[in-house]
């Protein structure tokens, strides 16, 4: 697999995992600061904000920089389960020189299975590896967003901060029947949009490192 093929399948990867983030957290902010905020009084209209989860998530350099670095991670994985495949197609083929059932032979079956075994170990960590590393980082950046479009919320003063991520087309079944059940804002006036000063804030936290 080239640089470019695993570029391109790091970031579908990871654009499926934003796609679940962003469904998991919409009933989260379709509610935001409901529990903390006196109602409007009768006949006022509600001030509200919305904010593009998935944009936040894509456009934002500590996001950019984990993609980086675990493209990074994930390539030296693969050369060193590379290295080890290599090991065992030699193995295999040493096997073969060997008459079945001789002691020769069932040495060598040892080894060849021992290698197969811990090829297969060593993908299976390397995947439940990315997909944890994965998980704790897309919990940690919206922890951090949270924090921000609750200290926005206030300062402009609004009543509601709704999530309005609008869905990718194509799409496959299953995230269409999801977008069904959570995407709730079809249409927000430009001005109420607070995506690109969440993203603008949540760059300047040096704190937030991948």
């Amino acid at each position: 697999m080239d640089q470019t093929d695993e570029r391109k399948g790091y970031f579908m990867k990871s654009r499926a995992v934003v796609v679940v983030m962003v469904i998991c957290v919409v009933a989260v902010l379709a509610t935001f600061n409901y529990s903390g905020a006196a109602p409007a009084p009768a006949g006022s209209d509600l001030k509200i904000g919305v904010v593009s989860i998935r944009t936040v998530f894509n456009k934002t350099r500590q996001q950019l920089e984990y993609r980086t670095k675990a493209i990074a991670r994930r390539g030296q994985s693969q050369k060193e389960q590379e290295a080890l495949a290599t090991e065992v197609a030699a193995e295999e083929a040493e096997l073969r020189t060997h008459k079945p059932g001789t002691t020769d032979y069932l040495q060598q079956l040892q080894v060849v299975l021992s290698k197969r075994s811990k090829l297969s170990s060593q993908k299976e960590f390397a995947k439940q590896q990315q997909m944890l590393e994965d998980k704790l980082w897309m919990e940690k950046l919206f922890r951090e967003t949270l924090k921000i479009v609750n200290t926005m919320a206030k300062e402009k003063g609004l009543d509601l901060v709704l999530e309005r991520t609008e869905p990718q087309f194509p799409i496959s079944s299953e995230e269409l029947m999801a977008t069904f059940s959570t995407h709730k804002v079809l249409y927000a006036a430009a001005e109420m949009d607070l995506t690109d000063e969440v993203v603008a804030r949540l760059d300047a936290v040096e704190g937030l490192q991948p």
